[in-house]
């Protein structure tokens, strides 16, 4: 039989009185001197504990003198190595055990904490659908006492109906057209000392643009941007999907901010409030939602408005961020108050049948515009609620309208092309049509300032602005990176430093000059 430490044949055998074990002498006392235990099953041992075994005596060859203590010494460091090499197996083991232990309870509480996440986003979602259906107070968000919120929406509790069988509106007062007026006066008087920007991106960076980001805000089994807004002071991107969702995202941190749900079909509109951490989406489901951010961060609905028949294709905020307007496929726009989300009036048109597919504010706030499916421009006066001009020539419905800066150009995008329109003598003075037939351009805006153009179709332009009479330059082609061949909607940020695009895909793409700006590239 072999030791049990060296497995070799042992020359002064001993056996373990405990377990039997066999022994090389020498090895197991030297073992019980250093550990006082049995190498093998780690039980407590002694020397009393070992007892010799008697063999036939084993003649060992006669050796020169020089060579025994050389041999004496081979062996005593063997023994040694001997010894070490079974306890560091013995550690190796142990450790190997215990590192398989350790793994089965980390991957088993890995699953028990993706459980509990996945029963908490589950509650988190319930609780938020449980309070949007809860009726409000009328002194938490409402300054109108007569007025309640029912399943979110905004009713009053003495709303009458006319002979006709639709609801009859407050009307614009005359505290509330006073207020647009004053807003209107001080904005047009800012205009005429307007300037350029010192910190407006020049030409030449702009021509360097190329995409620095890409994120993927929506969900992979409903891809589709379909509207974007930017709040600027703020650095926040604000995007509406197919998926049914709104999503705040911050590109300064690259991260999402909020995922706001609750529509149950594709978002056709998302824009900010420049007060009180307001936010307005619009939606296919016909409703309009009124968002405030809480104290944790997260938005909380506090308005399901509900006065349209048909999808909800844009919203706009006035300039005084009081109001704002919901423009729908139903052939009617809508005038609403912030604070209460109360409709003063629903206006249509009863001998058109087309529905509004686009709507925005001049920037000074007193006329409203409006593009139909039926390829019409139409402008309103806001006061009055009177259709004061119209615009004919596009083909398809109009997808898009963006005011300038200065108040004399507008840019509408259909099917077409893109139109250029002088406010000052209502006609259309310069078109792009920078696509073929089948390829419609489904979004349009000028930068802040009112120095570049943006249009978005296959691809996404970018434009110089100039005067009526001189040529507008395109000063950088961008390609649709999203392979869908459908850039959905734009928007230049402050300065014109980037340029958010949305497309067929669930990814949010910045473009700008790579390295500048903070800007972050995944």
């Amino acid at each position: 039989m072999n030791c049990s430490i060296s497995g070799e044949i042992p020359e002064e055998p001993v056996v373990s009185r405990n377990s039997g074990l066999l022994f090389e002498k020498r090895l197991i006392e030297r073992h019980i001197l250093d550990y006082g235990k049995c190498p093998v099953t780690g039980e407590p041992l002694s020397i009393d504990d070992i007892v010799p075994i008697k063999t036939g005596k084993i003649v060992k060859p006669r050796q020169a003198a020089s060579i025994p203590g050389m041999l004496g010494m081979f062996q005593n460091e063997w023994d040694v190595l001997v010894l070490s090499n079974f306890a560091l197996e013995q550690q190796l083991h142990t450790a190997r055990q215990e590192l398989s232990h350790a793994l089965y309870q980390h991957d088993a509480a890995c699953r028990v904490i993706a459980r509990l996440k996945k029963e908490r986003d589950e509650a988190r979602s319930l609780l938020a659908l449980a309070e949007r259906q809860m009726p409000l107070s009328s002194t938490s968000f409402s300054s109108n006492a007569a007025a309640v919120n029912v399943n979110g929406k905004r009713v009053n509790e003495d709303e009458e109906l006319g002979p006709d069988g639709k609801k009859i509106r407050p009307g614009i007062s005359d505290a509330v057209i006073s207020e647009l007026t004053e807003c209107n006066a001080a904005l047009s008087q800012q205009r005429k000392r307007r300037q350029i920007p010192a910190t407006l991106v020049p030409v030449e960076a702009l021509e360097n643009y190329t995409q620095i980001s890409s994120h993927p805000l929506h969900k992979t089994s409903k891809p589709g941007i379909m509207s974007l807004d930017i709040h600027h002071e703020k650095d926040v991107i604000a995007t509406g999907g197919l998926d049914t969702n709104a999503v705040l995202f911050g590109r300064s941190s690259g991260e999402i901010l909020s995922t706001l749900s609750g529509h149950s079909k594709k978002v056709t509109s998302v824009k900010f409030v420049g007060r009180d951490d307001l936010f307005l989406t619009g939606s296919a489901d016909k409703t309009v939602r009124v968002w405030q951010q809480s104290d944790d961060g997260n938005y909380n609905c506090r308005h399901i408005l509900k006065d349209h028949t048909a999808e909800v294709q844009a919203v706009t905020v006035h300039a005084t961020n009081d109001f704002f307007v919901t423009a729908s496929l139903d052939n009617t726009w809508c005038f609403y108050e912030l604070a209460s989300g109360l409709c003063l009036t629903q206006v249509a048109e009863d001998s058109e049948t087309e529905g509004y597919t686009s709507a925005a504010f001049h920037p000074d706030g007193l006329i409203l515009g409006t593009g139909t499916s039926e390829a019409l421009v139409k402008i309103w006066d806001v006061k009055s609620q009177k259709n004061v001009a119209k615009f004919d020539g596009h083909v398809g419905a109009v997808t898009a309208i963006s005011f300038s800066e200065n108040g004399y150009f507008l840019a509408t995008a259909a099917h077409d092309g893109v139109k250029l329109w002088d406010l000052r003598k209502l006609k259309n003075f310069r078109t792009f049509a920078p696509y073929d037939s089948d390829t419609p351009t489904n979004s349009v805006d000028f930068d802040h300032s009112g120095s570049y153009l943006a249009i978005a179709g296959s691809d996404i332009r970018v434009y110089q602005v100039a005067s009526v009479k001189s040529e507008w330059n395109c000063i950088k082609t961008l390609p649709d990176l999203s392979g869908t061949g459908k850039a959905t909607c734009l928007k230049f940020g402050p300065d014109a430093k980037y340029l958010a695009v949305g497309s067929m895909d669930r990814n949010l793409r910045i473009f700008g000059v790579p390295g500048e700006d903070g800007a972050m590239e995944t």
